[in-house]
Order: structure tokens, then C-alpha cells, then sequence
């Protein structure tokens, strides 16, 4: 009995296996869902426009799926959060299509204050559900970006979470 309970622990260790991703030349570092891959640079050109391109992302074999990551040369270290908030909301209540809140609140990880924002919008040929995570990083703006189809959020909600729950700043 022992030897089946070992056995199945070991299979289901295969199926929770999450990638440790670290940001080059910071302390900051997060676990992806097992089979995410970086993004060739082609396919973030096209996710993303020129300017608001992250450095990193990493994705689903399709990209239907992907996190990007980036330090930003904005100082936001001074910024209350909730000002930052309302910023945020009102940028974006104008710039996308179709937007819909689901939260929109401060929130601890890493023992640091995140700013959490999390809604669903119209792209051009899919609908798109989207986590976006600000927080200041010394003079930078670091922010994370956890976007997926609509339709593949579902299969992916629980891996993005414990993805967003394991990132560290050392």
C-alpha cells in the first residue's frame, strides 16, 4: 500500500511541477505554470504594441495564455496605491473596449503592497480576461501581467493564481 501511495505521489508531483522564473539582474522571481515557454520576440510584437511591450513574457504553446513581466522607468515608490487605483481605472475605463471589472484592490505579496486589478475585455477575434499586478521596485515600476482567452482562463485560473501567490522580491 505504501509503495502504491508513493507511486501516486510521484505521478501527481509531475502534474504540479511549476518553472522557477527570475527577472535578469533583480531579485524578483516567480513560479509559471509547468509547459509555459518564453515568447519568441515575433509573437510579442504582435500581443503587444512597440510602446507598451513588456521585456518578458512567457506563455501556453498558442500565447492564448502568457505572463509578461517588466520593470517600467516610471518611479511610482512615492504613489499611493489607491491613487495609483483610481489612475489606472480611469486610463483604462477609456482606452479598452468592452472593459469590465472584477476587482480592483491593494493587495500583500511577498510582504510587499500590490496594486490588483483584475478585469475582462473585447479583443479584435477573442475575448480577454487579465490580472495586471503594480508595485513598486526601487525608482521602477514593476508590473505583471497575467492575460488569457476568456474561454482559456478556465483551464488555467488555479495555475495563474499560485503563479501570482509565489512571486518574491529579495
Amino acid at each position: 500500500m505504501k509503495y502504491i501511495y508513493g507511486i501516486m505521489l510521484m505521478l501527481l508531483s509531475f502534474l504540479c511541477v511549476a518553472q522557477d522564473i527570475s527577472i535578469p539582474g533583480t531579485g524578483i522571481s516567480f513560479n509559471a505554470p509547468n509547459k509555459f515557454d518564453k515568447l519568441p520576440q515575433e509573437i510579442i510584437d504582435v500581443k503587444w504594441p512597440k510602446k507598451n511591450a513588456p521585456k518578458w513574457a512567457i506563455g501556453n504553446k498558442t500565447a492564448s495564455t502568457t505572463i509578461a513581466y517588466d520593470l517600467k522607468p516610471h518611479d511610482i515608490s512615492n504613489a499611493p496605491l489607491n491613487k495609483l487605483k483610481e489612475s489606472f481605472v480611469s486610463l483604462f475605463n477609456r482606452m479598452i473596449p468592452g472593459i469590465s471589472w472584477k476587482q480592483t484592490k491593494i493587495v500583500t505579496i511577498s510582504g510587499k503592497k500590490w496594486l490588483h486589478l483584475e478585469m475582462t475585455s473585447n479583443a479584435i477575434d477573442t475575448d480577454i480576461y487579465n490580472i495586471m499586478l503594480v508595485t513598486s521596485y526601487g525608482k521602477q515600476m514593476l508590473t505583471f501581467n497575467f492575460n488569457s482567452t476568456k474561454s482559456d482562463f478556465k483551464n488555467y485560473e488555479t495555475a495563474l493564481r499560485k503563479s501570482i501567490g509565489s512571486i518574491e522580491i529579495k
